[in-house]
Parts: C-alpha cells; structure tokens; sequence
C-alpha cells in the first residue's frame, strides 16, 4: 500500500487562520522546519495571528513548490528512542521559490517584515580562505555586477511584484516611483544586499538579521560578508545597512536526519495524512540567541530559547563537542563500513576516539566542568539513538568548510592555552582525504581546495596548506608520512 493510498489522499490542512508574515527565512531545508518554524509554531500556539514566516528556497523551487501545495503545514515526526510522536507545524504561511526575484524584495520591503532568518550552510556565505567575502566566486561577481548595474539604474526592468497577492505590495520608492523587477542575485549574500536595497528604496524602517548556521559568531559573519559587498556596490546603501540592520547571532541544535519513504509511508499509516513535506528530528532542540531586533521578535522565550548577551561560549561547546563529534564519526565510519551515527558511535574504537576529542575539547571551552560534562551525556544519548538514522554520507558533505571551525580552532585554542596540539585533527584530516578519495563522493566536495587540487595525491600537510597554514609547522612531524 503506498502512502497516498493509506491516507486517502488527505493532506495537512491548517487548524488556525493564517498568521501575519513577520518573518522572511532563506533555506527551507529540514533543519529550517525542524528548528526555527517549531519554535515559532510553538509560540503560535499560545499566541496565534503574528510572526508568520514565508520561507524561501536556496536554488532549487522544488521544497516550495511541495511545501505550497500543503499551504504551508508540514508533519514532523519527533523520533525517540522509545518512539515516534507527530506534530503538526503551521508557522510557515509561505513556501517561496528563492529565484523569485519580485516576490523576494516585496517580502523585504514589507514594513511587516521584520527579521530575516538564514540557515544557508557553512558555504552559503561564499568566504574566502582569509573569512571575507570571496569576490573571486563566480555567483559572487555575478551579483556585484547585477547589483552594480541596478544601483546605476542601467539593468533592464523585467515584471513587478505580483501585487495581487496579499503579502505583495506595490511599493512606492522615495520619487513616488512604482518598484519593478530586475535581474536577481545568485548567491546568498547577494540575495540579503539586493533585498536591503529593496526595503531601503521604499523606507521599510529596520530589520534583523538572525543567522542560524554551524558558523562562529555567525552575526559578524553575516555582517561582514553583507557589508562587504554592499560597499562594493553602493557605498550609500552600505551606510544605511549599519545604521538600520541588526546581525543576531545564535547558537542552533537539532539534529535532522533525511527524510524517506518510509518516514512518509509510517505518517500516512499513523495520522491518516499524504503528506509530501514530512520532515523527521530527534526530541533534543536547543536555541540560543544574542543581538538585538529593533522591529520586534516572537516570544521565542516561551519556548525556551535561551537569551543571552554573549553567544561565544555556547557556539564553541557545540562546534567542538557536536559538531566535530559528527565529523570524526562521519570520515571514520564510512571508513569502517559504517552507515549511520548510531551505528559509528557503537564501535567502540571511534567511541574511545570521540571521548578523546571531546576531552581535548573541553581542555580549552570556557564553561565550567559541569556544563561540559551534561553537554556530553546528552550527546551520548543522542548518538546512541538507533532510530534517528542519520546517515554519515549526510553529515560527510562540505567538509571543506566544517573542519576549520569544527577541528581547527581547537588546535588554536590549544596552542594559545599552552598546550600541545592534541592528537585528533591529524587522523580525522587523512580519514577526510580517504572520503574525497571515495568512488561515490561528489566533486565538489574538493572543489574549495582549489582548482587542478586531486584528491589522489593530497596530504595532510597539503590539506594544512590551504584550510589552516598556521598550522602547517605545527603538523609536520606528524603527517610527513601521510
């Protein structure tokens, strides 16, 4: 039977009206629906009728397009150890197609709209090796050029905004001119300049931006790309971006396998629903949050996120417990046969190897013991769950971005400490080399090494080389046979 069938073809509806979109998020992905849009639905619960979000894609419509067929509500199954509960989540009043361009900078320039969200991954912020803006990136100067030639008034006009949609406005600028649409960006940060620029022209007042990616400080990180390119395209939007745009950053946890089959078939067969946009996590979340929102936020604090005017301390406990926990697991298990992270942290070789990177971890994190210690019980226990099922192959991509933050820095940590290097970032970046090495590992997986780089030939001390030069010396005695 499939799941359409043991449904009835019945899809999630909404047992609620609509909520006034307040929110505008870039990357509706499994984490953005497991994490953000519970919390807020959370808070929609107690409070119905505000903060609302519409939700765009990255590059692909098609999680849009599934998601709008459902008006938005999607089932998510909270998958313990003991067994499954569902929910149903109705926070997204919109499901966007990122490239639509018209309908992005309405969104933006709504004066409604008063926090823009972003779980883009580690890569969506298009940095280089040196943490700024890689304008070298082929969609990166693409956008300068698009934003450059709008900026100058020289782009062609393509349609405006559909304005007979609700959450489509016709705008007037500052000449009492009627907003249209121009070619669009690309790559994130374009995106978040074009649609500054969109609710700058039209005086929307301010705006947050709250980034909630795997990044160290990831408020600085997203202010710093933003401006960065903004100043090469329109120093003036550049000026008004500081003075009217807040960088919040946050800490954000949960983890989110891929959904399959089997997961929609077991929510058809349980809730009687054929719903096409089911997304599955684990019972842990975790939401911590630092910066300021000048035109208000959700009552997220109900829900409990945790507000807090430092967000370091809590970023680094999850890069380097986590975080680089789920990379050594991810290149040492597939290694080893192993398919799933229940299945690596079971074998007790990476176990005793994951308390050894987690004990080099805590020597340098700035919480005390206890906190450390809790943080890593709860990690046992959600590594150890058999029925998240998530998958190594999953957490294996973009490791060109995640080992910097995740296993670096704490080699950085250590050295400023006054401590040896420790013993773990060495094994995980050969184990890292064998995966790029893999049949069935995609290409761009090394691309950020750069061009004409092979994994056949890489070391160790190459890898050094151009993820983390400063610790090339540092290495050398111990990978001069990798």
């Amino acid at each position: 039977m499939t799941s359409s069938a043991a449904a009835g073809d019945r899809v999630p509806t909404r047992t609620r009206p609509h909520p006034r979109i307040r929110i505008a998020h870039l990357g509706l992905g499994a984490f953005h629906r497991a994490h953000q849009a519970w919390y807020t639905e959370l808070v929609q619960r107690e409070n119905p009728g505000d903060w609302g979000i519409e939700s765009f894609t990255g590059r692909s419509p098609a999680q849009a397009e599934i998601l709008a067929a459902q008006d938005g509500v999607f089932t998510l199954v909270v998958r313990a150890a003991s067994g499954d509960t569902f929910e149903r989540v109705e926070s997204i009043a919109r499901a966007s197609d990122g490239n639509d361009t018209a309908r992005w900078r309405a969104r933006l320039a709504d004066p409604d709209t008063a926090i823009l969200g972003l779980t883009i991954t580690e890569a969506g912020y298009r940095r280089g090796p040196d943490g700024t803006l890689d304008a070298a990136d082929p969609d990166v100067a693409a956008d300068i050029e698009v934003l450059r030639a709008a900026a100058s008034g020289s782009a062609p006009a393509s349609n405006p905004a559909d304005v007979s949609d609700p959450g489509a406005r016709d705008y007037a600028g500052r000449d009492g001119s009627r907003a249209t649409s121009t070619p669009g960006c690309v790559s994130a940060p374009g995106r978040i300049v074009d649609g500054l620029r969109a609710r700058r022209d039209v005086d929307a007042g301010p705006i947050a931006i709250l980034s909630c990616d795997n990044l160290a400080d990831n408020g600085a990180v997203t202010r710093a790309v933003v401006l960065n390119l903004a100043t090469r395209v329109d120093p003036a939007l550049a000026a008004w971006i500081r003075d009217n745009v807040s960088f919040v950053s946050s800490m954000v946890d949960r983890i989110t396998p891929a959904t399959t089959d089997a997961d929609r078939h077991e929510v058809a067969e349980q809730t009687g629903l054929a719903d096409a946009a089911v997304i599955v996590t684990e019972p842990f979340a975790e939401w911590i949050i630092a910066g300021d929102f000048p035109a208000g936020r959700p009552d997220w604090e109900q829900a409990g996120v945790r507000f807090v005017n430092e967000i370091e301390p809590h970023e680094r406990r999850k890069l380097w417990l986590l975080n680089a926990g789920h990379s050594l697991l991810a290149y040492a298990g597939l290694a080893r046969g192993h398919r799933t992270v229940d299945a690596a942290f079971a074998d007790p070789e990476l176990a005793e190897r994951l308390e050894t990177l987690w004990s080099e971890a805590a020597d340098v994190l700035p919480q005390d013991r206890a906190e450390i210690d809790a943080a890593r019980a709860a990690l046992r226990e959600r590594f150890a769950n058999p029925r998240i099922r998530h998958h190594l192959a999953q957490i294996a991509l973009g490791g060109a971005h995640k080992l910097p933050p995740r296993i670096f820095d704490v080699v950085r940590a250590r050295l400023a400490a006054g401590l040896d290097a420790g013993t773990g970032t060495v094994p995980i970046v050969e184990e890292w080399i064998a995966y790029l090495r893999r049949a069935d590992t995609p290409d761009a997986e090394s691309a950020p090494l750069g061009a004409g780089v092979e994994p056949a030939t890489l070391s160790v001390e190459d890898v050094l080389g151009i993820l983390a030069p400063d610790l090339v010396e540092v290495f050398r005695p111990m990978s001069v046979n990798s």
